[in-house]
């Protein structure tokens, strides 16, 4: 009922078929490690751009340290001198009684 004929094949017939059928595979394995290797060049130089960003954007965050710690040390200085309502008045009250009597 099988009328297919089949063909003998020879040990050296069967390795060279097998040699080419591994090196096809080679070339498909090669051609990933190729993808494989451009992806990583890919995102190494991506990170990169990200860390340069990160550094920008913490010499800007010191920044705005350094001006918030600006301000505060002026607010300090400010309530540290100024003149206190209470005292302002009294002194006032002061030199209007003395204007007064001259």
């Amino acid at each position: 009922m099988n009328n297919k004929k089949t063909k003998k094949m020879s040990i050296e017939d069967l390795a060279l078929s097998m040699n080419k059928g591994f090196k096809s595979v080679n070339k498909k394995i090669d051609n990933v490690t190729d993808l494989v290797d451009k992806l990583a060049i890919s995102t190494a130089k991506g990170f990169e751009a990200v860390d340069k960003r990160f550094n920008s954007v913490d010499e800007e965050i010191k920044g705005v340290k350094s001006q918030i710690q600006g301000v505060n040390n002026r607010i300090d200085d400010i309530s540290m001198t100024r003149v206190k309502y209470e005292d302002h008045n009294k002194l006032k009250t002061r030199v209007d009684f003395i204007e007064k009597t001259k």
